[in-house]
């Protein structure tokens, strides 16, 4: 019965402080503007890279396309996206005090707590591959090269660590794990096709005819490299929750129309703990 309810939707309040939209440090309007700003830089990056490409490549928009089959590229359209739609919830919630979040379904609800999850744990797993096993300390042919790498292997934690630490956002539920694994695995399926389409992979490591078994041994690294890094991202969240709330009292900062946000939090806690 426990297994089963680990993968339940569950029944009780939703985020009822609203934790998704709000910050200890920052009021929702100063926090949906960053979000916002953060989109429009990664989305102007993506775009402008995919023309950028299409105008210089001699066989059209071939590497525009292919760029489709890096876990890179596809972890950055992930963060896009993500502060796209966490940037439309901080607006609303700001606006309204009721955030359009809270107006969805459970199960879509559910998707937004995993998209959390997703980006604040791959932008390490890109960064930690590419400047370990991938970047070989050549010096970039371009400018463009420069700021697109820049964008995607640096950059991408900045955005990572923001959300670890500015919003009120809690400890993400331990299944995530399996669901960061299951991602990873069908990444693997998208590098492979493109592997038997075109005889290139996107990564030489999960190339089976130059790597041999140690394929394998990559894959199962990442994979328990990505549980270790939910643990410490889990481990930090927890940390600025009781850093910022149980030390300094900073237990958040609310929209004019949800004054009393902090007290149904406070109420909600101690409801789930005397129900253990």
């Amino acid at each position: 019965m426990r297994q089963r309810r680990a993968f339940a939707f569950g029944t009780d309040a939703w985020d009822p402080s609203h934790r998704f939209e709000t910050s200890w440090l920052l009021s929702p309007w100063l926090l949906f503007s960053l979000r916002a700003l953060f989109c429009l830089y990664i989305f102007t990056t993506l775009v402008f890279e995919l023309i950028f490409q299409c105008v210089a490549d001699d066989e059209g928009c071939k590497n525009s396309n292919e760029s489709f089959s890096y876990f890179t590229v596809l972890t950055y359209w992930g963060i896009g996206f993500y502060f796209l739609v966490s940037s439309i919830h901080t607006f609303t919630y700001a606006k309204t005090g009721v955030p359009l979040l809270d107006r969805f379904p459970r199960p879509l609800q559910a998707l937004h707590s995993t998209l959390y999850t997703t980006i604040t744990t791959f932008p390490f797993i890109v960064t930690i591959v590419y400047w370990v096993m991938l970047f070989n300390g050549t010096p970039y042919p371009s400018t463009f090269e420069l700021w697109s790498n820049v964008s995607k292997h640096a950059m991408n934690l900045g955005f990572a660590v923001f959300e670890i630490f500015i919003p009120r956002t809690d400890t993400p539920p331990v299944v995530h794990v399996i669901w960061l694994v299951l991602i990873l695995a069908l990444y693997l399926g998208v590098a492979y096709i493109k592997g038997a389409r075109t005889g290139q992979y996107p990564y030489n490591f999960l190339n089976p005819a130059k790597q041999g078994a140690k394929v394998a041994a990559y894959v199962c690294g990442i994979a328990i490299g990505a549980a270790v890094i939910f643990g410490i991202v889990w481990g930090l969240i927890w940390l600025r929750k009781f850093v910022t709330e149980k030390k300094l009292g900073k237990t958040g900062r609310f929209s004019a129309r949800n004054k009393h946000a902090e007290v149904v939090d406070v109420e909600m806690s101690a409801a789930h703990m005397a129900s253990k």
